[in-house]
């Protein structure tokens, strides 16, 4: 884990592939415990810390994670994060070239619960959630292409389905059609940069979370 930033009411880290957010069933360590240990070895606090979860990234994922330390900042960040008041970028590495060079893909989403995926439509289904990204291709490689995404909409698995349903599946993503996985089990789906006023301060907040240690991210990182 690496801090992006700090102040007195936020915390952004820049979170590895791997990681969990949040508690799951796994019972594996989240994220948020973790912060919790560093806030209190770096202030010497005793007793418990409290670290509160605004947003997720999907565990393959790399990249921004913004947490709340103070109750306050959590409520304001997470009606923020629900009234789209929060610029994210994304990147995303693929190996098909896109349709378009940029486009805005529009699509209806349906998640099973039973094996965690999501599914795109053209069309409005029952049961179905519109979802509207934006993206444009930033960079080449001799066998890949690097996206840049802004969300629109914020659903489940919503950039690594949208991406399938054009063809272009993100590297490493088996469970939405890349053909081989990423050795260090991620997929190339990296958080990027959050913008977002101060729940508190009002202030501008800019962060922008360097790529993995790898050489093809490496190879794109501007």
């Amino acid at each position: 884990m690496t801090v992006l930033y700090e102040d007195n009411h936020i915390i952004i880290v820049n979170k590895a592939s791997g990681e969990i957010v949040q508690g799951d069933k796994t019972g594996d360590k989240p994220l948020s415990e973790i912060v919790k240990e560093y806030l209190k070895e770096k202030y010497n606090k005793p007793g418990n810390v409290f670290c509160g979860v605004t947003h997720r990234l999907d565990r393959p994922t790399t990249g921004v994670v913004v947490f709340a330390k103070t109750s306050k900042a959590l409520s304001r960040l997470n009606e923020m994060f629900r009234d789209d008041k929060v610029d994210k970028i994304y990147w995303a590495i693929v190996k098909n070239n896109p349709p378009k060079h940029e486009d805005t893909l529009v699509h209806w989403l349906i998640k099973s619960e039973k094996n965690n995926k999501s599914t795109a439509y053209d069309k409005e289904k029952q049961g179905t959630k519109k979802a509207v990204l934006h993206y444009k291709i930033i960079g080449t490689s001799e066998n890949y292409f690097l996206l840049e995404v802004n969300l629109e909409t914020g659903r489940h698995h919503q950039i690594r389905t949208q991406l399938a349903k054009i063809g272009c599946p993100i590297k490493g993503d088996l469970k939405y059609g890349a053909t081989r996985s990423n050795s260090d089990g991620s997929i190339s789906l990296h958080s990027r940069a959050i913008s977002f006023m101060h729940p508190v301060s009002n202030t501008k907040i800019e962060v922008t979370a360097p790529v993995p240690k790898d050489n093809l991210w490496e190879s794109f990182e501007m």
